[in-house]
């Protein structure tokens, strides 16, 4: 049997209730396309939603319990890996010629043409920020440096998206794949900085998604268009973290750059990730206080075993917390502002034991202009302008919202296989579009 091209577009944040907003995509719709809403899995946020679309499987199975978790062999939180082995299945690109723009795991992928972002490190701490295009289009000599500022930070917004979608038209038009993969996360942005879902925003974005559908259909392939989660506002911030320590279970370091958690050494402690946290109990005498504990605090729906949410793996947590619908997880650790670590209030996903939407933010412009300066002096410095008042963050995500209006999509064509309901389903559909 031949092969039909699918191009799959994520546009994070996209619901059926913004879907009035993005002409580009209506038009597009009325050529024969279906939008139905979806489940995600549970926490639902990018990592794990990703990875469940593309094995069609329970986090559970696949092992990808968030975007960070505890790796218990070294005692360490980390967010953000890219490498493509830790996802813990095959995946739906091992079958088909992919090109893999952006999406996450893209780290030595079986996909053919990969574009993901990788700055480079030098031995001074110095950072230079960069891409692995892996693609054959020389994307950067040919669109310009990747805008990473935009991507994440205090200056996320439209133009890394709008990079992204021409960088993989190109790829579209020039390598033609079977299968495509791009990623847009623009509405992310301003939907956790605003509690308004503001139209414009979303019509940015659907101008990017409009001329990745015309590369496409210029070289016959069919659109799928995906989101990951919806988000929903937010004010209340729950520093679980904080409340275990109060308890006396969460164990820090004091030191010349602050207090750092240590993991091994807490009784207990939680990783925090948007509206669901990951709750570490290294002595199981002590999980039914913890639990009590923390379903006393205000904030906080539920505190669950792992099993109940479908997250039973080695990876996750002893407990998982999810928050009410208003309210969402720091990472926060420390007591007193004055004692924070050095890197809370820097861009410093790596380091941080927990998800940070306040980068998102900063104190202020003109300390900024000075640290900038700093490093164009060759000075030592550190950039640190991210505020630590969580109640700024005014959107989040990671539970499943009350109205499916309000959470995640997908909009393929009209087929016999009807479009799924469920994440799991994504990869049998896309096959079935393909072409087995």
């Amino acid at each position: 049997m031949s092969q039909s091209p699918v191009c799959v577009i994520n546009v994070v944040g996209l619901t059926p209730a913004l879907l009035p907003h993005a002409p580009c995509i209506g038009r597009w719709m009325q050529r024969g396309h279906q939008a139905q809403a979806w489940k995600s899995p549970l926490p639902a946020v990018t990592c794990t939603s990703q990875a469940t679309m593309l094995t069609g499987l329970d986090p559970r199975d696949h092992g990808i319990v968030g975007n960070g978790w505890y790796f218990r062999d070294t005692q360490e939180i980390r967010f953000w890996q890219q490498a493509n082995s830790l996802v813990q299945s095959d995946k739906l690109y091992d079958a088909y010629e992919t090109a893999k723009m952006f999406w996450w795991f893209n780290q030595s992928s079986s996909a053919g043409y990969t574009a993901t972002p990788k700055p480079h490190y030098g031995c001074d701490g110095n950072k230079v920020f960069d891409i692995l295009d892996h693609t054959g289009c020389d994307l950067t000599k040919r669109l310009g440096p990747f805008p990473f500022f935009t991507f994440w930070g205090p200056g996320a917004g439209l133009p890394c998206s709008r990079w992204i979608a021409d960088a993989t038209a190109i790829v579209l038009r020039e390598k033609r794949p079977t299968l495509t993969l791009a990623y847009l996360p623009h509405l992310d942005y301003d939907f956790q900085r605003l509690p308004e879902h503001a139209p414009a925003r979303v019509a940015e974005v659907d101008a990017c998604v409009g001329s990745i559908v015309d590369a496409a259909e210029a070289v016959d392939t069919q659109v799928v268009i995906v989101s990951e989660y919806g988000l929903v506002p937010v004010s209340r911030p729950v520093h679980i973290n904080r409340v275990l320590r109060q308890a006396g279970w969460l164990g820090v370091r004091g030191g010349p750059f602050g207090e750092i958690l240590m993991p091994g050494e807490s009784s207990a402690f939680a990783v925090a990730d948007h509206q669901l946290a990951h709750v570490y109990v290294n002595d199981p005498a002590l999980i039914p206080s913890v639990r009590k504990c923390l379903a006393e605090t205000p904030g906080i729906a539920a505190v669950v075993d792992p099993a109940e949410v479908h997250l039973d793996h080695p990876r996750s947590g002893e407990l998982i917390a999810l928050a009410e619908p208003d309210a969402w997880f720091t990472y926060y650790y420390w007591i007193d502002d004055d004692v924070a670590p050095d890197f809370a209030r820097t861009v410093d996903i790596h380091r941080k034991p927990g998800y940070d939407p306040c980068e998102l933010f900063m104190t202020s412009k003109p300390r900024m202009i000075a640290r900038l300066t700093q490093k164009k002096l060759g000075f030592r410095y550190k950039m640190d302008v991210i505020p630590l008042d969580a109640t700024l963050v005014r959107g989040s995500h990671g539970v499943h919202p009350s109205d499916p209006n309000d959470g995640p999509l997908i909009i393929g064509p009209a087929t016999d296989h009807p479009l799924p309901t469920d994440m799991k389903g994504f990869r049998s559909y896309i096959g079935s579009l393909i072409g087995q």
